[in-house]
């Protein structure tokens, strides 16, 4: 058989082509930020991971500059070798420090984060417990790292404490794995019961906070100071290309777990460090949120505007907790490519998230939030989403 035969299996992506509702790719022309252009069009934007509207920041932009005139664009090399900055070392302690964890490991990018942290700590004869609906690249952490994976189904702890029954730990040690924020349904893991579950059973506990830092908490630093439990979870993995505006990923535990995945961790001793630019990016929006943590109220009193001007237009949600990520069903993924284009046309940006990433008959239109939208914005996208779900629904 040919190797490339499945490179012309893709019926699904042919179809939405010919009926001219291909959702994906659409281009840029402007800054990310509440309104955007997107192919020459103006659009407000609610289909973004830029929580506190850092992107467009004139001293975050100003830090990646001068970056670029000290550095130069990028550092030809691994950090384990003659790519680590005096600003990689920098950042990692103002985000050690930040964040209450003794040492921080960057990668650079969030996905590689996941790979590099799992794939390290997780060995041959371990166990991962790894919640269903957490995202993809946990789950090829989980299968770069050799160790035994069993899922639970999503946020059930009588199904993980039911598989942590089942585990040796004389022979075994344990990792359970949550997404903080879940990036497709927008709810909140239950820490407070993993937490007390992975005491009971001699576990280990690491939370994707990729959707939580900024988002969540008092001061913005994530799921466990949303719960108060900073002390209980021994890794945290996040991102930087969300609420710090920029790219790349870390984790942030002990100093001596540090330490191991900086000498183990292929994902990282393998992969050119994150470029001078993004680094001071990341730094700069790390500081104004330190100095601006009403940016995170601001983020949940208007996702909470939206959240409660779709129910009032009787708009389908299911949204659980107080995030800026709110799914809006539309089921079938045809209606879910239609809606997005409509909504398009009208100059509204949303995400469409369809089958295999949603359980067949599932499908929604993922909308996500930021601290610098305007009520006056929502509104109009209020207007807009029930007008175009109206239309669907009569297809």
């Amino acid at each position: 058989m040919d190797l490339f035969k499945k490179c012309g299996s893709l019926t699904n992506v042919n179809y939405a082509k010919e009926k001219n509702i291909y959702p994906y790719f659409h281009q840029l022309n402007s800054k990310q930020g509440p309104r955007v252009v997107m192919e020459g069009k103006d659009m407000i934007m609610i289909g973004s991971n830029n929580y506190l509207g850092l992107t467009s920041h004139p001293e975050v932009i100003e830090a990646g500059i001068k970056a670029l005139e000290d550095y130069g664009s990028g550092c030809s090399g691994s950090r384990f070798l003659n790519g680590t900055l005096d600003a990689h070392v920098a950042l990692e302690s103002e985000l050690a420090d930040f964040l209450g964890k003794e040492d921080v490991v960057t990668f650079s990018t969030g996905f590689q984060s996941n790979l590099g942290i799992i794939s390290a700590i997780a060995g041959r004869n371990d166990y991962i417990l790894c919640d269903k609906e957490n995202h993809a690249s946990i789950y090829d952490g989980c299968r770069l790292s050799f160790a035994k994976m069993l899922r639970y189904n999503h946020s059930d702890m009588e199904d993980l404490e039911r598989l942590l029954k089942s585990i040796d730990t004389s022979v075994s040690g344990i990792l359970i794995v949550t997404d903080g924020v879940f990036s497709m349904g927008g709810d909140i893991c239950k820490l407070p019961d993993i937490v007390r579950l992975a005491k009971k059973y001699g576990a280990r506990v690491m939370v994707d906070d990729a959707h939580g830092l900024g988002v969540l908490g008092e001061h913005g630093r994530g799921t466990a100071e949303h719960f108060g439990l900073e002390k209980d979870v021994d890794i945290y993995m996040g991102t930087f290309s969300k609420s710090l505006a920029s790219l790349g990923g870390y984790m942030a535990s002990t100093k001596e777990v540090c330490e191991y995945v900086r000498h183990v961790s292929r994902p990282f001793i393998f992969c050119a460090s994150i470029p001078p630019a993004n680094v001071a990016c990341a730094r700069k929006a790390l500081q104004i949120l330190k100095r601006e943590p009403e940016r995170v109220k601001n983020l949940i009193d208007i996702s909470n505007y939206m959240r409660d001007g779709l129910r009032r237009a009787n708009v389908d949600i299911i949204a659980i907790d107080e995030t800026p990520i709110i799914p809006i069903y539309t089921y079938e993924d045809e209606k879910t490519f239609l809606a997005c284009k409509l909504l398009f046309e009208r100059g509204v940006y949303v995400n469409p998230v369809v089958s295999p990433a949603t359980p067949v008959g599932q499908a929604l239109l993922r909308t996500s939030y930021t601290a610098t939208h305007t009520k006056e914005q929502m509104d109009i996208a209020i207007e807009k989403i029930s007008e175009v779900l109206n239309i669907v629904k009569s297809i």
